[in-house]
């Protein structure tokens, strides 16, 4: 396990080393005992500011060996805080079970170090309170380690989480965009392919309504080439896209696909409170299909506004649906709908097709 906290390690050696070296200048004066405090000192330091590639464990007993003869070579006595590294440690490379382990047996280790070589500690408040503060100091390092493995691992839980929204986001204006392009490139291709197969069969029996076909093409055209500006300009929220009126922006939908082999109405009533771009591409995928897809005659299209929502409707005479199963638009279609909360319903027979949206204020 990685430790979160490298630093503390070498923040404690360097106040131990500071603090013997300290020692032997006013005390007994430097020696040799003290250089190899100070080279024990270093070398500790110098294992944990690298990585080895060796076993956790064979590094862990080198560290305790180290602090063993760092000890011992201390004149000062201050090297005892250093055993505390020895749970802390312990807890990051085996486990939290090893590191209490660890730290309960320091605590009777040093209490035997005192019976060993100090007669009557127990009776010796400054042994005693050494005692109790190197326990407390075990008991903070445990529970520091504790917290920074919790955080440690709190936060890659959140870099997870930040990864997947991020992903998440990614697919959904992906496909945003892919219902955009499907719901105004693909409805103004469908029309200029109408438009244009209606200007070649009336081309030579009525050149007036051909070239009508030709303009309705043309205006599909550029209709489509606005959308894909506006989406590639703004690559922002729907509502930036959306139209200045429903009622006119269908009325110019109808306008410019109405006519040839069918014809298309629209009726709308109520009082529109604001634009509703879900609606304006719910007509567009049901007239696509109708004209693409049904056969149909004659298509209508209504719109009524009350005081709740608005409902649109597409309605054709052609031969319905047949079975086949929802496309990509009608889809699209229904994940728009249900951000907007509205409804969408399907309904298909021999006699025509229904596609009924409804969307609150």
């Amino acid at each position: 396990m990685p430790r979160p906290v490298p630093w503390i390690p070498t923040v404690l050696y360097g106040a131990v080393l500071a603090g013997g070296l300290y020692y032997a200048v006013i005390g007994p004066g430097p020696d040799a005992r003290t250089a190899g405090f100070a080279v024990l000192l270093c070398a500790l330091a110098a294992l944990d500011g690298r990585g080895w590639r060796v076993p956790v464990g064979a590094v862990f007993a080198l560290r305790a060996a180290l602090l063993c003869a760092v000890a011992a070579l201390d004149v000062s006595g201050l090297s005892r805080v250093l055993f505390v590294l020895v749970p802390f440690l312990g807890f990051f490379a085996f486990g939290p079970g090893v590191g209490v382990a660890l730290g309960a047996g320091c605590v009777v280790l040093l209490a035997g170090t005192f019976t060993l070589w100090v007669p009557g500690w127990a009776l010796r408040a400054e042994y005693i309170s050494d005692l109790l503060m190197f326990t407390l100091g075990v008991v903070l390092a445990l529970a520091m380690a504790s917290v920074a493995v919790r955080e440690q691992r709190a936060r890659g839980q959140l870099e997870g989480t930040l990864a997947e929204v991020a992903q998440l986001s990614a697919a959904r204006e992906r496909n945003r965009l892919a219902r955009e392009i499907h719901d105004s490139l693909g409805h103004h291709l469908t029309a200029i392919g109408i438009q244009l197969e209606k200007a070649e069969a009336f081309a030579a029996l009525d050149p007036t309504s051909s070239a009508q076909a030709v303009s309705h093409a043309r205006w599909s055209a550029n209709r489509a080439l606005d959308e894909v500006r506006t989406s590639v300009r703004t690559l922002g929220p729907e509502a930036e896209s959306e139209p200045v009126a429903l009622s006119r922006a269908l009325a110019d939908l109808v306008h410019h696909l109405d006519g040839g082999a069918r014809r298309i109405s629209l009726d709308v009533s109520g009082t529109e409170r604001r634009p509703l771009l879900v609606l304006y591409r719910a007509a567009q995928e049901g007239l696509t299909n109708a004209c693409r897809h049904s056969g149909a005659s004659e298509i209508g299209v209504t719109v009524r506004y009350d005081e709740t929502g608005a409902r649109l409707c597409v309605m054709d005479n052609g031969g319905g649906l047949g079975g086949a199963a929802e496309g990509f638009g009608l889809t699209g279609l229904r994940e728009r709908v249900r951000l907007a909360e509205g409804t969408v319903d399907v309904s298909s027979s021999e006699r025509g097709t229904v596609l009924a949206v409804g969307v609150p204020w």
